[in-house]
């Protein structure tokens, strides 16, 4: 009898598991953030027995979606990719190659509510018509860190970090004077100088509403202000204030470890920052200059948002309509926003957060939710959709590189970031109109 009962149990143990399906999501989320991403997975998976998700990191943000163009064509794309903001023209032009998120939800019957997520994260992924296209997953925006410890040393307040971009000088001035080597670097450049550094003075990164109104847009990031805050950061590396650190997170380690005394940077990078830091740190408004009517604005969004690729089975969908459910619960968003520091997405995510005293436990946990918060979005501060933004964004790179390292004038080098990133516009005007 004993023996019957073994067998048939693992008969349907077998039958389970091969009844399993596998959901393929592609990330680009590595250290910390890499495992938080992989216990999501786990946890939902430990939820049901029908589906289980495979989280497999794939390289950068630029990696990733590459490998899962190449992906798709060959027939073997992941079910889920997670793409970075500036790709989303790219993806809402790669008709039948995804699946908006509305409709995976709406066949596989899951419960789905656009209105639930905050309308800085969700209007980003919306089409003209209503429609959200993709899933907000880490949404995050610029902030500024503080090494508290650096700035005790040089005889400055870390609980006053500097405001004003003419008080973030002075208080360079002073860090270098204390023997600090590295004073001041900034991850994501162009995400933080050209595109959130307009919305936060609210004046346009593009025309047609930075791009939402229209795939007529042109670049329009060479005006008088760009190349006055281009030419104070030129002048601050000529002077030793300012570490030059890639295009991508290379700074936050530079911040991490002690070298730089301070970042601005995705709010996302708090997972890592909290994992490896030695020191006091504090996170705060991203600077702004001062004589700029209306200033601050409002920052925008970065980060990376979950979009559903085609060629899969109905059956494999409603496992993705599943996870997506799952992460779109307040426990479980909390639980992402606390951890990594990305924004929660959803309000009731937010209001939880507040209500079990976590900005109160961890002053400055709040701030990107502030940010993005601090007025009412405008068309300059609403975000951006800049069709090939991937290459539009390296062109914006590599001019403000040649500024930098002294190569090019600042004003020539926005003027040619505006001509090269526009033939880039134009060229993704002409494939995907009409």
């Amino acid at each position: 009898m004993f023996r019957k009962f073994i067998l048939a149990a693992l008969a349907l143990a077998a039958t389970s598991a091969s009844a399993q399906t596998e959901i393929q999501f592609w990330h680009s989320m590595g250290g910390a953030l890499g495992d938080k991403v992989g216990e999501l997975a786990t946890k939902f998976n430990a939820t049901q027995t029908q589906y289980k998700v495979v989280a497999t990191y794939k390289g950068s943000y630029g990696e990733s979606m590459t490998a899962a163009i190449a992906a798709y064509r060959a027939g073997n794309a992941p079910h889920i990719l997670q793409v970075f903001e500036v790709g989303t023209a790219t993806m809402m032009a790669a008709k039948g190659a995804v699946i908006p998120i509305a409709k995976v939800m709406k066949d596989a019957d899951e419960p789905f509510n656009p209105k639930v997520y905050l309308p800085t994260v969700a209007g980003y992924y919306t089409d003209s018509k209503g429609n959200m296209l993709s899933f907000p997953f880490n949404s995050s925006t610029v902030v500024f860190y503080v090494n508290k410890d650096a700035f005790k040393k040089a005889g400055l307040d870390g609980n006053k970090p500097p405001k004003t971009w003419k008080e973030f000088q002075a208080a360079a001035d002073k860090l270098k004077a204390a023997g600090q080597s590295c004073v001041y670097t900034s991850g994501w450049p162009s995400w933080m100088h050209i595109e959130n550094f307009s919305a936060w003075h609210n004046v346009p990164i593009g025309s047609k509403e930075n791009g939402m109104a229209g795939l007529d847009t042109e670049f329009q990031i060479n005006s008088p202000l760009h190349v006055r805050h281009l030419t104070m950061l030129t002048d601050m590396a000529k002077k030793g204030l300012f570490t030059y650190a890639g295009r991508g997170n290379q700074a936050e380690a530079k911040f991490s470890s002690g070298e730089c005394a301070m970042l601005t940077s995705s709010s996302g990078a708090q997972a890592n920052i909290k994992r490896t830091a030695k020191f006091e740190w504090s996170v705060n408004f991203i600077p702004y200059h001062d004589d700029v009517k209306g200033a601050p604005q409002n920052s925008i969004i970065g980060g990376a948002s979950l979009w559903t690729m085609g060629g899969k089975t109905n059956n494999s969908y409603k496992g993705v309509a599943k996870f997506f459910a799952y992460l779109s619960q307040p426990e479980v968003q909390a639980d992402w926003h606390q951890s990594t520091g990305y924004v929660p997405i959803t309000q009731a995510a937010y209001e939880l957060t507040r209500k079990q005293g976590y900005y109160e436990k961890n002053p400055g946990a709040d701030i990107a939710v502030k940010q993005l918060t601090n007025k009412p979005p405008t068309a300059n501060s609403k975000g951006l959709r800049f069709g090939n933004f991937v290459q539009g964004r390296e062109a914006i790179e590599e001019e403000i590189e040649g500024a930098l390292t002294g190569k090019k004038e600042p004003k020539a080098a926005l003027d040619e970031a505006v001509r090269r990133g526009n033939e880039i516009l134009r060229k993704f005007e002409a494939a995907n109109k009409g």
